[in-house]
């Protein structure tokens, strides 16, 4: 049986939980970028905190995604969607060194001449 959301207190615990959940996502967020800035990962990397929500865009290409997988064991969609909310601070900082590996090993094929 669910808790009812009509009742003041159950609606204030969950508004509570939004709350630090979507809190949380945006630290991982900033950390990320941070991160990914500090260590001078080519390219720009605002649309990490510029994105809002669970999951968020890293801009790598099917390659990169790939060799993200099978080199550093980051699983993402194909497209280079990952999901934030399966982060925290020790897992930026990996995550960080290695999509820079990526970057810098793997060239952007979706360039354009």
């Amino acid at each position: 049986m669910g808790v009812a959301l009509s009742n003041p207190q159950h609606f204030e615990s969950w508004v509570g939980s939004l709350k630090l959940m979507s809190g949380r996502i945006i630290e991982m967020r900033q950390i990320l970028h941070k991160e990914l800035v500090a260590i001078e990962t080519p390219g720009t990397w605002n649309h990490i905190v510029d994105q809002t929500g669970m999951f968020s865009y890293t801009g790598l290409t099917k390659a990169q995604v790939l060799r993200l997988t099978e080199v550093h064991h980051v699983y993402l969609t194909s497209d280079g969607r990952i999901s934030m909310a399966g982060l925290n601070a020790q897992k930026c900082k990996y995550l960080a060194q290695a999509i820079k590996e990526v970057v810098v090993t793997v060239p952007d094929d979706t360039a354009k001449a």
